[in-house]
């Protein structure tokens, strides 16, 4: 908000938060073409749709809400594979052909209506925005299995938080030899010193409140990390909440931080130290929405790049932590099957909403069948009295699974300190962090649910407490027991070997930071060596390609066979290659040298360098290899894409490159300047003053994100808007964003005027086929300050689809240039947008930008 502007805000409503699930309000579209919501309709099938969100709509008001349909995938052939990454893949593509076909049906029916959506293929579901009147139809169609409400789930509210640690915790030299009482409650650290295994070779997730992924005790294994300072966040981190906006994991809560610390910190709180980690922040900050959880909940089996683009299902993790919950009538248990048949553990927290007495007090998605529930206890071995016992009142199941450290947990915490927390979501990461340290030890476990289950309840130790049901040694308040990571591992299926070695620098011996990658038909296992250059790696009995690379290195592939229960030794003299010169140029869209662009290898331990006033740049030293090369345009990025290219580096190497126009996310429209050529107004439409709004009809269909429209809103704040006439939008936001308006093309949104002085007029040219269509607001003035006006205009071009913006009248004025507008466009769900613009002061007079729709 600037000081100039006029106090007032965009009109959201927000319910409070609680550890129940709750409802998030917002004002649904009404398309253009579509029926008034006024008349009397048939009751919903009460079945189909949930309690929440028939109290929503009944009252008159619009809700956002998820249909669920009824087609599930066949995911029994994922469940037959082998490998994991042969697991995940095939799940992967079962879901997204399901939801494919089955959700075009009603994809179709929404786009009729002019109604915004957004599919999850991960649960069969689309997101939807609307009244009564849209909810009953939906219930009505043969194809939904059900309808319910937009969610929020909260993080542990009874959490007890005591005083943080400071930055020289960091550096206090705990090691595994001095553990958290927690990790040795468990019996970890003696996994630890029996098997010498600390989860090496498990890559371990956590769909939270995000992770400070450089803390000391957790940068040395995230998965993105390369080396000597270098990160690559493709396909370790997602932030479907938009709160982190460098591109780097964050942490805006320390939730995620401290269960991530868990699982696979070092400095002695974590319990699997050696696994890799990866995280998708699933949390807004101190809630979950269920939009967000699912869309993590697809990240985490098909991971993807900085884009949401290019999905990896065999990058997905072994395991996957969810330390929060709340409400039983969520649809969660969709992605844990689909985890589940993907070969991904999942662990749930049972919730805190206990008294140490009542049963059935335990939430989902941790209190449903399909999870694994997980109770907390404290130093002592009693029970927690927050911890959320069964049975289920989702399905009747006993719950928990299994219970584990919850009380005074210390762990990593935001700030490169530490902090001591109590929850469930505390004892969750423990149970996460076993079966790291299970499935690293007896690999022939990886992916197969059932039987890890079976033995982390075999090995657990069991309390009589039969008050809720059960017997002492499974019942509703304890599970199966006290999870006891050493027993289970004793008891599992000893079919490995071990694999270990040092990797050094022939020519000096030195150690040498390298990755070392196992792999045969059935078996894929990566681990980094450490600071000494040592690794280790728990396999099957087999024959493997052992393959090793390092930064610096020229790579080398042996060939290794790893027999039941022994150890063998490869060590692994590294070849080190020359270096050389790589420099270049890069040129902006429109082939102009681009000052103060970031030019990266992602996947080399080299410095970022920027280019200087003529787009040059230089690396004098990199080692031979083929790596990425990476260019991202400094703010403002206006029409400049990213780009990332393979670079081969076998002498000194000169690279010219010229940026992509820039995309939304999902590649439906591209952006770049375009020439100017001014289409006066002609035709005056009805449109002054402040806050006002006219429905036009379009001379030809426009498409616009898929759904064609015939009429469009043109407002007096700079935008056409095909969904609603006016919901007071004055206030400008960043695009894209949840709330309304949304469906608009904001060629200058801001809080304008059109007095005596201004126009709004339209004008359409061209023969049929060939036309264009103009929207013009000539002369406007800003509310704050009328001396300051300027004119603009959208030409919809209906051979192309394309949309282009001009602009008159730009003066020196920081408001004309749009230092306090948003200029761009966004879909009809709000939730994919391309901006060009936002409170920056980046417009020209005489200047032009075309949005450009995908080729077919």
């Amino acid at each position: 908000m600037y000081p100039s502007r006029s106090p007032r805000r965009r009109g959201v409503a927000w319910a409070a938060t609680a550890f129940t699930a709750l409802s998030v309000l917002g004002a649904a579209p009404s398309a253009i073409a579509a029926t008034g919501s006024g008349s009397t309709a048939t009751p919903a099938p009460a079945a189909k749709v949930d309690s929440a969100l028939r109290a929503a709509v009944g009252k008159g008001e619009e809700s956002t809400f998820f249909v669920v349909m009824k087609q599930r995938a066949d995911l029994t052939a994922a469940q037959g594979k082998r490998a994991h990454k042969d697991r995940a893949k095939s799940a992967f593509s079962a879901l997204r052909a399901e939801a494919g076909t089955s959700q075009k049906s009603l994809a179709s029916f929404l786009d009729r209506k002019k109604i915004g959506h957004e599919s999850f293929w991960i649960a069969n579901a689309v997101k939807v925005t609307g009244d009564q009147k849209l909810v009953n139809e939906l219930a009505e169609r043969s194809d939904v299995a059900s309808i319910v409400k937009e969610q929020h789930y909260a993080l542990d509210e009874l959490e007890s938080s005591t005083t943080p640690g400071t930055e020289t915790d960091a550096d206090s030299g705990a090691t595994d030899a001095t553990p958290e009482w927690g990790v040795k409650d468990i019996g970890a650290d003696q996994v630890w010193d029996q098997y010498d295994d600390r989860g090496d070779g498990i890559v371990i997730a956590n769909v939270d409140s995000g992770v400070q992924y450089d803390h000391p005790a957790l940068v040395g294994n995230y998965r993105g990390n390369l080396g000597d300072g270098s990160f690559s966040h493709d396909y370790n981190w997602f932030d479907p909440t938009g709160q982190c906006t460098t591109g780097a994991p964050c942490d805006n809560n320390g939730h995620g931080t401290h269960t991530m610390g868990t699982m696979a910190g070092q400095d002695g709180v974590g319990v699997a130290p050696g696994a890799k980690w990866i995280a998708a922040k699933g949390c807004e900050a101190r809630e979950c929405s269920d939009s967000s959880l699912l869309a993590a909940g697809q990240w985490i089996l098909a991971p993807t790049d900085h884009n949401g683009q290019n999905p990896k299902p065999e990058l997905a993790p072994d395991i996957v932590n969810n330390s929060w919950g709340g409400g039983d009538t969520n649809f969660y248990q969709d992605i844990v099957k689909a985890w589940n048949a993907a070969g991904i553990f999942e662990a749930f927290a049972s919730g805190n909403d206990g008294d140490g007495a009542t049963c059935s007090t335990g939430h989902a998605p941790g209190s449903q069948a399909d999870s694994y529930g997980v109770g907390a206890y404290d130093v002592n071995g009693k029970i927690a009295d927050f911890s959320g016992f069964g049975p289920s009142v989702f399905d009747g199941s006993m719950k928990p699974n299994i219970s584990a450290p919850g009380v005074d947990v210390r762990s990593t915490w935001p700030g490169n300190s530490y902090n001591s927390i109590s929850g469930t979501s505390m004892a969750t990461p423990h149970v996460a962090g076993a079966v790291a340290l299970l499935w690293s030890a007896a690999p022939s476990l990886i992916g197969k649910i059932d039987e890890t289950r079976a033995l982390l309840d075999q090995g657990s130790a069991d309390v009589d407490d039969t008050h809720c049901g059960g017997t002492a040694a499974m019942n509703n308040v304890w599970g199966s027991g006290k999870l006891d990571i050493l027993a289970s591992v004793d008891a599992a299926p000893h079919t490995a070997g071990t694999l270990t070695g040092t990797a050094t620098d022939r020519a000096t011996g030195k150690a040498a930071t390298a990755t070392v990658t196992a792999q045969n038909a059935d078996t894929k296992r990566s681990v980094t060596t450490g600071a000494d250059g040592t690794f280790r790696l728990h396999l099957p009995a087999g024959t493997y390609a052992v393959t090793t690379t390092g930064y610096g290195f020229a790579s080398r592939t042996d060939s290794v066979t790893v027999a039941v229960g022994e150890t063998g030794t490869l060590d692994l003299a590294l070849d080190a290659v020359a270096h050389h010169a790589v420099s270049g140029t890069v040129l902006d869209v429109t082939g102009k040298p681009l000052k103060g662009a970031t030019v990266k290898f992602a996947d080399a331990p080299l410095d970022a360098v920027t280019t200087g006033a003529d787009g040059t740049y230089a690396f004098p030293s990199v080692a031979e290899g083929s790596f990425r090369l990476a260019v991202n345009p400094a703010a403002p990025v206006l029409c400049n894409g990213n780009w990332t290219g393979s670079v081969t580096v076998d002498g000194d190497e000169a690279v010219k490159t010229s940026l992509p126009p820039r995309t939304d996310a999902a590649g439906t429209y591209s952006c770049a300047p375009a020439a100017y050529s001014w289409v006066a107004g002609k035709t005056n439409v009805a449109l002054s003053g402040d806050e006002n709004a006219k429905a036009v009809a379009l001379p030809f269909p426009v498409t616009y994100y898929g759904v064609t429209y015939t009429g469009a809103n043109i407002t007096t704040n700079g935008l056409v808007n095909f969904l609603s006439p006016r919901l007071g939008d004055y206030e400008n936001t960043a695009l894209p964003a949840a709330a309304q308006p949304n469906g608009a093309v904001a060629a200058f949104w801001d809080d304008l005027t059109i007095d005596k002085k201004s126009s709004v007029r339209t004008t359409t040219t061209g023969t049929a086929g060939h036309r264009t269509f103009a929207i013009v607001w000539d002369n406007a003035a800003l509310v704050s300050d009328t001396s300051v006006r300027l004119s603009f205009e959208a030409v919809f071009d209906e051979a192309t689809g394309a949309i282009t913006l001009q602009y008159k009248g730009i003066g020196t004025k920081a408001a004309q240039k749009g230092s306090s507008a948003t200029v761009g466009i966004e879909n009809q769900a709000g939730t994919d947008a391309l901006q060009y613009s936002f409170n920056e002061s980046v417009l020209t007079d005489a200047s032009a930008i075309r949005f450009s729709p995908k080729a077919a």
